[in-house]
């Protein structure tokens, strides 16, 4: 059985894909004020928003509990409005040695759609697959989504 895995899925947004990249690559603190009960906090460690190399420290509620996770913004390709961070620091390196998310936003009719990637090694076989964390970002989007279309 492999350690390494990659989980990964799809969600249609009304939203045009650059609004949306934006928030992600540039305004990531923007979310907690958009969707508190899933992201409670997002501060740059290192670095400057919308940065390749920056750091960023996210709070967070998973599976009912409060956690917390580093991340460095890996890459930015505003061309293809993808986004990849790596994370370096926090509870999901106690399950995995490592662990990179990636958010892509491409136009799809009046609106998007998004596709997450979760690419991770796991520290052992018994880890289950990061499938619960996948669900968080698709509920996120959606809440990203009523956001910005409001606006």
């Amino acid at each position: 059985m492999s350690l390494f895995g990659k989980v990964e899925a799809d969600v249609e947004i009304k939203a045009p894909a650059e609004n949306f990249h934006e928030i992600f690559s540039c305004r990531p603190h923007h979310i907690s004020n958009v969707s508190p009960n899933v992201i409670q906090g997002c501060a740059l460690h290192e670095g400057n928003w919308g940065n390749e190399g920056s750091v960023i420290n996210w709070d967070y509620v998973h599976d009912g509990k409060a956690k917390v996770a580093k991340d460095i913004i890996e890459a930015i390709d505003k061309k293809n409005n993808s986004v990849t961070y790596k994370v370096i620091e926090g509870d999901l390196m106690e399950e995995y040695k490592n662990f990179k998310v990636t958010v892509q936003a491409t136009p799809k009719g009046e609106g998007s759609l998004v596709h997450w990637t979760m690419e991770y090694e796991k520290l052992h076989e018994n880890i289950v697959e990061p499938n619960t964390l996948l669900q968080l970002v698709l509920d996120l989007s959606k809440d990203l989504d009523a956001h910005l279309v409001q606006a």
